[in-house]
């Protein structure tokens, strides 16, 4: 977030309205410091932020 100049405020704004769902920032707060972030939420951080989720199958 510190890279892409965005508060935690904007974002969970951004999710509230991307999920058309009430997501304040407490509720962020509370989801990240109890690593409870859905993966719809996490794929709307990550698109804010301009990255992708990217699955590559291990080597062994």
């Amino acid at each position: 977030m510190i890279d892409s100049d965005i508060t935690q405020t904007k974002l969970a704004k951004i999710i509230s309205t991307k999920k058309k769902k009430s997501f304040s920032v407490q509720n962020f707060s509370q989801k990240l410091k109890n690593n409870t972030i859905t993966l719809k939420e996490f794929e709307i951080i990550l698109d804010t932020l301009g990255y992708n989720i990217l699955f590559m199958k291990k080597k062994n």
